[in-house]
């Protein structure tokens, strides 16, 4: 049975940098994740004047409640979205003047309505070139607080940045969501603020968060689930079995939920409380699913969902189309590359079964998830390669070797195609 130790979650170590630098007192982060994406977010504090140390498994980050050190500063967020959309947000309950940009990919990414929400709010914020997205600057003179309508249909991220600014208000917040996507992504960002000491609650499609601020603590990273869905779904497009420790019952991280989209195509699932188990059976079913909630998890699914034995059609998805890129037509391309018929509409995909007998080049659009969901469809068919290989080390920048790791282990259990 292999053990596979996946690395921190993306998503908790982005929110609890945000926590540690807000909080009073010294935090210690335990297993973040180190990638480019976090290490981005943490050279962000770093330049906005906090205190960040980084050890190999562990950070201590000295919290500054009043906010930056210093009253200017030039961002550079790279690739990343939480950077991106977080940094700003916490720059803005501070005092200065704050000037955020990022890669050309996190430049078209969308920001407008979460700029919206911040203006709503009083805070000077600009945009230097194209409204809604960075470059941005802001004139910080700390947040008041009170009530603000958000639109979060694109990403959630936008009500997550909202949520964490609330304690650092003068009165609080009020958010009252329009639209809603990747849900299980907020319920991180509440159950991570009352770690860190936070009053938030909702009431029906309005978030209540107290001001207040936050403590300090020392918060223990659980692994991603997000990455965790790759070697899953490798177990079960192999007949094989797969154990990531640390993801259980009590795991934040709404993405766990994939494998019960593996459970529904006919692999065996175990959940525990310290440990998750998928054990391929050598059936995978056909199945319409809406993956709203899990949307991070689709191209996974997407490209093993050739060897089923029905059609796959993933639905309520549109929000994929403003990820790193344009993930539903990503999907399509590569899988068409391998001779798959698919077809897609604006918020789905359809794929048809039929395995792959040659390999070809996967098209990576620079995105993570693109390359370590084709790693897993290499798995049975042989030659795939990746125009760029190398831009996993945006959320995990070991998992080439951890993937063929995998692939040995896998090998002593019987044959992987």
């Amino acid at each position: 049975m292999p053990l596979v130790d996946i690395p921190g979650s993306k998503s908790i170590t982005a929110r609890a940098l945000f926590l540690a630098a807000a909080a009073d007192g010294v935090t210690t982060l335990v297993r973040p994740l180190r990638s480019d994406d976090t290490e981005g977010f943490a050279e962000g504090l770093v330049r906005l004047g906090y205190r960040v140390g980084r050890a190999p498994d562990a950070w201590r980050i000295d919290g500054r409640p009043q906010g930056p050190a210093v009253t200017e500063a030039d961002v550079y967020c790279r690739d990343g979205a939480t950077t991106a959309r977080f940094l700003p947000t916490l720059a803005a309950a501070g005092h200065g003047t704050y000037r955020f940009d990022a890669s050309a990919q996190m430049r078209r990414r969308p920001l407008a309505p979460l700029s919206r929400a911040l203006r709503d709010l009083g805070v000077d914020l600009v945009h230097e070139q194209a409204e809604g997205h960075h470059p941005l600057r802001i004139a910080a003179n700390g947040v008041t607080g009170g009530d603000v309508t958000l639109d979060a249909g694109q990403s959630s991220q936008y009500l997550t940045a909202l949520l964490l600014l609330g304690p650092l208000t003068r009165e609080g917040l009020r958010i009252t969501v329009t639209d809603l996507v990747s849900e299980p992504y907020v319920e991180i960002t509440t159950a991570m603020m009352a770690a860190f000491g936070a009053d938030v609650h909702r009431e029906g499609d309005t978030y209540v968060v107290a001001p207040g601020g936050y403590r300090a603590t020392t918060y223990a990273v659980e692994p991603d689930a997000s990455t965790a869905s790759y070697f899953f779904a490798a177990a079960a497009l192999t007949g094989t079995e797969v154990t990531v420790p640390g993801l259980g019952t009590g795991a934040l991280q709404g993405d766990l939920g994939f494998v019960d989209v593996l459970r529904r195509m006919g692999a065996r699932v175990d959940v525990a409380e310290d440990r998750t188990t998928v054990s391929g059976t050598g059936e995978l079913r056909g199945l319409t699913v809406n993956m709203r909630d899990i949307s991070d998890t689709m191209p996974t699914l997407a490209a093993i969902a050739p060897f089923a034995s029905g059609p796959v059609r993933i639905e309520d998805v549109a929000n994929t189309r403003v990820k790193e890129c344009d993930r539903l037509e990503a999907c399509a391309e590569n899988l068409r590359r391998l001779g798959v018929r698919v077809t897609t509409g604006p918020d789905w995909i359809e794929i048809e079964p039929g395995v792959p007998t040659t390999g070809a080049e996967v098209k990576t659009f620079g995105d993570h998830r693109i390359v370590m969901s084709f790693a897993v469809a290499g798995l049975r068919v042989p030659g795939i390669t990746f125009d760029d290989p190398g831009c996993v080390r945006k959320t995990f920048p070991g998992f080439h070797d951890a993937f063929a790791e995998l692939r040995r282990g896998m090998s002593g259990m019987g044959p992987v195609n």
